[in-house]
């Protein structure tokens, strides 16, 4: 059995933490071991799971960079049975692979998960963004993107890229929506989901302003905000100031995804940008409808006529939403359950086939 040594930062419900966890939950781990370092003493989301599968994890606790930096160098000299380091942390990555390439580690795995690295645009930002994406051209000999837009802004060569798509078990979503297949709602009721971290990314604001604007218009409905960040006072905030308090809700962290899925009539996503949201792919895979930005990557889209993209700038942006929002609700999927499931694998977006991909790259490593 081989050891992959992941590095992630911690391992919360996040996007890139969910597809990790599925490749996790199906690679055979009678070949492969997933172990993982995380930055911080708080306890991640994934933690007792990852325990439970029989993952070690390995805490780094740094004040700075260099420091950091420093112990992983320490780390990996005192590891020497990770021969394979596998990291997630976008522009950090470079720091990571730069440490095990010291360190002697021979196969080196830079992932990329964003189509970009926050909107800081100032001199500074340019200059470790530069940095981190010089040392990763460096140090990383493999590279894997989540998307091709994802791996462009990341790579800056088209040489030993793997496309390994967002992936799902689309089979266990089926049997989830078959068991959940009844809607709460009354069929008037409009009830829309947004799933994501409470963070400025996800463009909670917009949300704020399209339920404001379908209260305006007199709609009966329910937004309902499933994920946790440092927004959610704000939000909150915002909820009571704006009077939304009957219509929109903080769920808060959950682990019923698929079950709320099947009981909304629409998901939405007005980020300011994404890579390649897993989200995306469960709502195809339930067969919810979409609303996304029109920032948000073309790929996403596998052709189940459920992703409408939409602009989130201009004086009719919110309009459009209202209108889309409505037009979802009351027109019929045109395909099947078996008929997605079929489109899906074809895709590339079943997690069987992402972690025999994945396999096949550890097994293709040398000095493994």
């Amino acid at each position: 059995m081989q050891r992959i040594l992941h590095i992630t930062g911690s391992m919360d419900r996040g996007g890139a933490e969910t597809m990790i966890m599925n490749l996790y939950r199906n690679i055979d781990r009678s070949k492969f071991q997933f172990d993982f370092i995380f930055f911080t003493t708080k306890e991640s989301d994934y933690e007792k799971e990852i325990l439970k599968y029989g993952g070690k994890i390995h805490r780094i606790l740094a004040s700075n960079p260099i420091q950091q930096f420093r112990q992983l160098v320490t780390f990996f000299k005192l590891n020497r049975g990770y021969k394979i380091v596998h990291s997630h942390t976008l522009l950090n990555s470079g720091l990571n692979l730069f440490a095990a390439k010291l360190a002697g580690v021979p196969n080196r795995i830079a992932h990329a998960h964003s189509i970009r690295n926050g909107d800081n645009t100032g001199l500074r930002h340019k200059i470790y963004e530069a940095s981190m994406l010089f040392l990763i051209a460096n140090f990383a000999n493999y590279r894997i993107g989540c998307s091709r837009s994802a791996a462009k802004y990341l790579f800056k060569t088209n040489e030993k890229i793997l496309y390994l798509p967002n992936a799902v078990d689309v089979k266990a979503f089926l049997a989830i929506k078959k068991k959940e297949i009844t809607n709460n709602t009354s069929d008037s009721k409009l009830n829309i989901l947004q799933v994501g971290r409470l963070e400025e990314v996800k463009n909670y604001a917009f949300s704020l302003a399209l339920a404001k604007q379908l209260k305006k218009e007199g709609f009966d409905f329910t937004m309902n905000f499933a994920g946790k960040g440092s927004l959610k006072n704000e939000i909150q905030e915002n909820i009571i100031n704006y009077n939304l308090g009957n219509e929109v809700k903080l769920l808060g962290l959950r682990t019923d995804i698929p079950e709320l899925m099947v009981k909304a009539d629409v998901l939405i996503m007005p980020s300011l940008f994404e890579g390649l949201p897993v989200s995306l792919i469960e709502a195809q895979a339930i067969g919810l409808p979409a609303i996304i930005s029109n920032t948000v990557t073309d790929e996403v889209d596998l052709g189940l006529e459920l992703i409408n993209r939409l602009p989130i700038t201009g004086d009719k942006s919110l309009n459009l939403w209202v209108e889309k929002c409505l037009e979802v609700k009351n027109k019929d999927n045109s395909y099947t359950d078996d008929e997605r499931l079929i489109k899906i694998e074809k895709t590339g977006y079943d997690i069987e086939a992402s972690a025999k991909l994945l396999s096949d790259l550890y097994l293709s490593f040398s000095h493994v």
